[in-house]
């Protein structure tokens, strides 16, 4: 897989993540970098701005790191932590809303993320440069089956949280103080039939304009500061 970007390849240096070689533009000048690469011994070359650029089109900012691709979670990893909170993407499409959410949660002290394999986007390097790196403190679990894994869960006694507009409460007015799972549908259809039956409470968030509804990315940050600040 590659990566781009100064803050992923500052994330990958300082947490040692095997990097099998860094492409650097040829006038790249971020002497703190360089010198954390070459106190790594980590094997780099020097590229033409268009060689940089096909390799890795948008702003890469003259970096660029080959790293194997992301090591998943599993689901016995959110048990062995004990996850208080737990973060569920149900078929999150674009990588910019996978990115952000991964640092909010990151920000927001959650550790683990769970997704799906099918429908939903990996963790790529889009993913990678708009979590800004951040994906690498996280657990991130690929699941066959969203649902069958949220009842799962409830048999560990999580309550489920989902979002939408129809048969909804406020999100202020849930007690999110026990186990919680906060459920984040796709951008164009919301949680899932089959997901929404798992959830003990649907959450919505007033919207006072015209639009009537949020980025998924948006609704997740405003959902997990109510979670964290309701815990306090």
């Amino acid at each position: 897989m590659l990566v781009y970007g100064k803050n992923v390849a500052k994330a990958y240096l300082e947490k040692n993540k095997k990097i099998n070689l860094i492409y650097l533009q040829n006038n790249f000048d971020d002497k703190t970098l360089i010198s954390q690469i070459e106190k790594n011994k980590i094997a780099y070359k020097f590229c033409s701005k268009n060689e940089i650029d096909n390799l890795c089109p948008g702003v890469n900012q003259g970096i660029i790191l080959s790293v194997p691709d992301y090591n998943y979670g599993s689901f016995e990893s959110i048990i062995k932590n004990e996850d208080e909170v737990i973060v569920v993407l149900d078929h999150i499409e674009d990588p910019h809303n996978f990115g952000a959410i991964i640092r909010t949660c990151e920000a927001a002290g959650i550790k683990s993320i769970i997704i799906s394999k099918d429908r939903q986007v990996s963790v790529n390097s889009t993913v990678m440069k708009t979590s800004v790196g951040t994906a690498l403190n996280m657990n991130i679990v690929m699941v066959s089956n969203i649902a069958n894994t949220l009842e799962k869960l409830k048999d560990l006694g999580y309550w489920i949280v989902g979002t939408a507009l129809h048969n909804s409460v406020d999100y202020r007015t849930i007690d999110y103080s026990g186990k919680i799972i906060v459920v984040i549908g796709n951008e164009g259809n919301g949680i899932s039939n089959i997901v929404e039956k798992k959830c003990d409470f649907i959450a919505k968030i007033p919207m006072y304009g015209e639009t009537n509804s949020l980025n998924a990315s948006v609704a997740a940050g405003i959902m997990l500061y109510e979670v964290i600040r309701n815990r306090k």
